[in-house]
């Protein structure tokens, strides 16, 4: 077999489940909708949350799809042969439609015949089971009838196969991981710690989500239990073209060869891999992130953004790039045809904004990174280059600490014996944090589907409409974020809003709410919903039938928008709102934040 590219995998997986009935949907944005309890999509399944808690969509119960998602968590890891901070999910889904008995056989015939993958060289894990659910033996079973070595099926607890819920409460079940054995031919001593060792490479994962977490932590069994898989598509390439390092694979390869242009340093010498991978994924992860409308900040998702430019700058330099590259890079990424050009066309529709946002943080912190330097000479001349000061270093400049000491040699400064464990020490307490902040803690947004986030969700529709009505048809959705306490709602608009604008808008949304107007769903294709005046302006792309949410009837319509929901039924549902503040969301656009009075 030739190479195999990621576009070879994404067909084969489409076509495969398009012939078993599901309709194709878009990826949603990187950044939730409505969500505050993450900053980025890291999973297929975050993006289609109201429908596995029992929302019916508007193209049905099978489903298939491939989602942009962003996990930052072991960022620091980034650097090795296959960790990722961007990456994209193949899934495939059943809403309350088949089970373990029919996806299984389509796991298994989609591996040996459709990619080829020898029965002899998968290996599978399933539930051990424990006082909430029973061992899978029923999974692992039907695994062994399609043809799989019973010594190749492993049963683990439920912290390696059990998924969910996003919530104290919800959804849930058993997982079945697919992994790829790449020594074959050595013998199996400990299938776990294998997996540790890179020798055995899960490639795909299907939950069964046959149980409902209930608020007192008891777990019930599910009359119609739903279907999510999952499939990385870098690792997935990387190992069916036999390769043990993702970034010599096609999908990062063209890439790797383009920082090797800038910087005339060879991927092939090993001191240079760890700055190239860092410089390869991080870049690539920020150029998508600003093309979903984010621009590098202090908070929330401008942070983490900004620490992936900068930390890919700081590795640069490593490898002898001094002046501005980001641009060239930049173009490589948006221009791949073989990977993302034709499957994201937001990449093309926002390049100029893309490269110009990267291009002016790369300006920005070129000066930083000088005054930096400034900053360590300062602490040496002063003697109080400490651990806890040069983790301070690596927080406020994005030195890593290879860096720091490097420069700390090129001064011949001797540093304290605990240099090394004070250092370490503060950033462990960072990197917790770091984890947190990127799982998310699920304790509102419309993962709980709560009645306060539903309510504040619907007032969004009546902000959005009314804030078009006050300053014109230039505003739009740029994104929102919703908690039990409050709303916030980012669009466009070049100025900051007078206490007249605010208060008109205030007035607009609060008559509609006293008004008691029903609010009405109709599932349309998205040709006729946008023709009917329906505003679709949040995600990049729709799928072809869409859920349109109107508030008003006949012709005294006061809002449609294409919503997955969930929503009120009636304005009057709603409490008046108070706008509390207001401030800058980026370049041309406003961020308001409000509550029920």
């Amino acid at each position: 077999m030739g190479i195999f590219t990621a576009k070879d995998l994404k067909n084969s997986f489409f076509d495969f489940f398009k012939s078993q009935g599901h309709q194709e949907i878009p990826s949603a944005s990187l950044i939730p909708e409505n969500d505050p309890s993450a900053l980025f999509i890291s999973a297929g399944m975050h993006s289609l949350t109201p429908y596995l808690l029992g929302q019916l969509h508007p193209l049905g119960k099978r489903l298939v799809n491939i989602q942009k998602c962003l996990r930052t968590g072991d960022i620091t890891e980034v650097g090795d042969a296959f960790h990722h901070t961007f990456f994209e999910m193949l899934g495939n889904w059943s809403l309350g439609d088949y089970d373990y008995r029919q996806m299984i056989p389509w796991n298994f015939q989609f591996l040996t015949k459709n990619l080829k993958i020898s029965p002899d060289n998968l290996h599978i894990t399933c539930f051990a089971g424990d006082n909430s659910a029973p061992k899978d033996t029923s999974v692992a079973s039907l695994w062994q009838s399609l043809g799989i070595d019973p010594s190749h099926v492993h049963f683990l607890p439920k912290k390696d196969n059990w998924w969910g819920p996003v919530g104290q409460s919800g959804p849930c079940g058993p997982d079945s991981e697919m992994f790829v054995d790449t020594k074959p031919q050595d013998p199996v001593i400990d299938f776990v710690s294998g997996c540790r060792q890179g020798r055995f490479v899960e490639i795909w994962n299907s939950v069964f989500m046959s149980y409902f977490k209930k608020p007192d932590g008891s777990f019930q069994k599910v009359d119609l239990p739903n279907i999510d898989t999952g499939m990385g598509v870098e690792r997935t390439v990387a190992t069916l073209n036999g390769l043990s390092d993702n970034y010599l694979s096609p999908i990062f390869l063209p890439l790797v060869k383009k920082i090797e242009n800038i910087s005339g340093r060879s991927y092939q010498q090993t001191e240079n891999q760890a700055a190239i991978r860092v410089v390869v994924d991080h870049l690539r992860s920020a150029v998508f992130v600003v093309s979903d409308g984010v621009e590098p900040g202090n908070k929330e998702a401008g942070y983490v953004l900004r620490r992936l430019i900068r930390r890919a700058i700081v590795r640069a330099k490593d490898l002898g790039i001094d002046s501005n590259f980001i641009e060239q890079f930049a173009s490589a990424v948006i221009d791949n045809q073989d990977n993302y050009a034709g499957d994201y066309p937001e990449l093309s529709q926002n390049r100029q904004q893309i490269i110009d946002i990267l291009a002016k943080e790369e300006d920005v912190f070129r000066h930083t990174l000088n005054r930096g330097l400034r900053q360590i000479d300062k602490l040496i001349e002063n003697e109080e280059l400490s651990g806890l000061n040069a983790f301070t270093l690596y927080q406020s400049y994005g030195f890593p600490l290879e860096l720091i000491k490097e420069e700390i040699n090129k001064r011949n400064y001797q540093l304290k014996p605990d240099f090394d464990d004070q250092f370490e020490k503060a950033k462990q307490g960072h990197v917790k944090l770091s984890r947190t902040l990127s799982a998310g803690k699920f304790k509102s947004g419309l993962a709980d589907n709560s009645e306060i986030i539903t309510k504040y969700h619907t007032a969004t529709h009546l902000l959005h409409s009314a804030l078009r009505q006050i300053l014109g048809d230039h505003v739009s959705q740029v994104g929102s974020n919703i908690t039990a306490e409050r709303l916030r709602f980012d669009f466009t608009h070049p100025d900051k809003l007078t206490d007249v604008q605010i208060k008109q808008v205030e007035k607009l949304v609060n008559s509609q709410i006293s008004a008691a107007i029903p609010i009405t769903c109709e599932n349309l294709p998205l040709d006729k919903a946008k023709k009917q005046g329906a505003l679709a302006f949040f995600s990049a792309k729709y799928p072809k039938m869409v859920s349109v949410y109107t508030v008003g009837q006949d012709n005294k319509i006061f809002s449609a928008e294409i919503c997955t929901g969930p929503h009120a039924q009636n304005t009057a549902d709603l409490s008046p709102l108070k706008i509390t503040k207001q401030e800058s969301a980026g370049s041309g656009k406003r961020r308001l934040y409000a509550v029920f009075g």
